[in-house]
């Protein structure tokens, strides 16, 4: 069976504090898991104000469907992040 792996690094220009990072990657997660049934959580969760990493896993017997689902989750991603003052500068899809 894959698994899907999906990484997405956020730029948060508007954040001034840790509270503000936390504000933006929370309802990034609450939306992604409500919306599509994945696992979510941050990655590497530092300090730094005005960046996070966040990874999306889901797992599938069909390939075809988990790249399909990967690339929503990723539209959505974008879409929320802009909505909230971020930016989404990278994410890639690994398979296992």
């Amino acid at each position: 069976m894959p698994i899907a792996f999906l990484t997405i690094e956020l730029r948060i220009e508007g954040a001034h504090s840790l509270k503000d990072k936390r504000q933006v990657v929370r309802s990034l997660k609450d939306r992604l898991r409500a919306r599509f049934n994945v696992a979510v959580a941050e990655l590497d969760p530092d300090h730094a104000w005005q960046r996070a990493t966040i990874g999306v896993v889901s797992i599938s017997s069909s390939r075809d469907y988990l790249d399909g689902l990967m690339k929503h989750v990723e539209r959505e991603a974008t879409r929320v992040a802009n909505n909230n003052g971020a930016d989404l500068t990278d994410a890639f899809v690994d398979f296992i």
